[in-house]
């Protein structure tokens, strides 16, 4: 991805606005009052102090587990003119240049997460929220603030665990293969994208079957941001680092080719980081054919670790980490995530593409196998898997 360097800065209000991070949308959502009282398998009561971050509950959940939460107390943050409980501060436009872990809902709200700490999207639970697990993992609360600005006061916090109520829904299951993907599929499919000369690039590494929203809400509700190729105003890395910012994931994509066209989507995921040196990303197309009457979508994902000459015309260019099955299986871990995707495997072509220079000189290596997501249709989602994510 080549960054052209630009010698003004001009900012105003609706280049910062379209500058923003669009994080995913992932609320809990109330548990149907019709819906049949579940055996409770677990209670704790938590005392959650103003200072924290994440407590583990020691509460590991399967999908289609229902939890209940239930606090009350109050926190009061320095700047702050109010207390809060925990449905946190209102936002203001002020507050909204702060960065915190679960940005739809306010400074010092009590939120959750399920799953690996690292991949995991948080959610909020606020004072009182009953959501239904569309996947298995550790659950973890904690209060919606960063590091270096803290509330003082606490939080109690109840949690009441309730068995699934019919049977627990299968989702992101590992198979050894899926029908349709084969040799002959991969035969019609380029082994590497390309830029606009042709010059060979980054690894095709993985495949999604779904249609176009269901594509889009997987990614969105695992925490990758939308990217356009053709968005021409940045936020340089000055005026991002007045505004405090740590998360700049919304910077332009370079365009890259696969069938002769460029990306049909760029998605980058809300990691940590300084200026733009370090960012997961990813691009896909969809494919001219189907699979099973399925759309097929055809992605390359890399993971930018720094800065590095172009070797084409001498500008300069993001590195990538050489070892690209890394962001291969981050990319399977973060859609599986969210109880969207129905089953996965890795399948390894004839011939795979194991070592290779990218287009701007840089190389990678791979095993060369590429990693297949099904989504979860309607005929296979489940309640749950809805339930979390709207």
């Amino acid at each position: 991805m080549v960054m052209k360097r630009n010698t003004r800065l001009a900012i105003s209000l609706s280049v910062f606005v379209l500058c923003l991070p669009v994080l995913p949308c992932f609320t809990a959502a109330a548990q149907d009052p019709a819906t049949p009282s579940a055996k409770e398998i677990a209670s704790k009561t938590f005392a959650l102090k103003g200072d924290s971050l994440w407590i583990d509950t020691g509460i590991t959940l399967e999908p289609g587990q229902r939890i209940s939460v239930t606090a009350e107390g109050t926190l009061q943050y320095a700047d702050a003119k109010q207390t809060n409980g925990p449905d946190g501060l209102p936002r203001n436009f002020k507050d909204l240049i702060r960065i915190l872990p679960f940005n739809d809902a306010g400074r010092g709200a009590l939120i959750g997460r399920v799953g690996d700490a690292d991949i995991a999207q948080p959610f909020l639970l606020g004072a009182h929220k009953d959501v239904v697990s569309p996947i298995s993992g550790k659950l973890a609360i904690g209060i919606n603030q960063s590091s270096n600005d803290t509330g003082e006061g606490s939080y109690s916090v109840k949690l009441q665990v309730f068995a699934s109520a019919g049977k627990a829904p299968e989702v992101a299951r590992q198979v050894k293969s899926i029908p349709g993907i084969d040799d002959a599929l991969f035969s019609k499919i380029p082994r590497r994208v390309g830029d606009k000369e042709g010059n060979p690039g980054d690894m095709v590494n993985f495949l999604i079957l779904g249609d176009e929203d269901q594509m889009k809400k997987v990614f969105s509700n695992a925490g990758w941001v939308h990217v356009d190729a053709d968005v021409k105003a940045t936020i340089l890395a000055g005026a991002l680092a007045s505004l405090q910012k740590e998360s700049y994931l919304t910077m332009t994509m370079s365009q890259l080719y696969l069938f002769d066209r460029p990306q049909d989507y760029g998605w980058a995921h809300a990691e940590p980081i300084k200026v733009v040196a370090s960012r997961n990303h990813l691009r896909v197309w969809k494919a001219p054919f189907t699979v099973n009457g399925e759309m097929v979508w055809i992605g390359a994902a890399t993971h930018d670790i720094g800065f590095e000459r172009d070797q084409r015309n001498n500008s300069v260019t993001h590195k990538i980490d050489p070892d690209i099955d890394l962001e291969r299986d981050f990319v399977e871990k973060t859609l599986a995530s969210t109880g969207l995707v129905f089953e996965y495997t890795y399948f390894l072509p004839k011939n795979p593409l194991q070592e290779a220079k990218t287009a701007t000189g840089g190389t990678f290596h791979s095993n060369g196998q590429v990693l297949v997501l099904q989504l979860a249709t309607e005929a296979k989602a489940t309640s749950t898997a809805s339930t979390l994510h709207k």
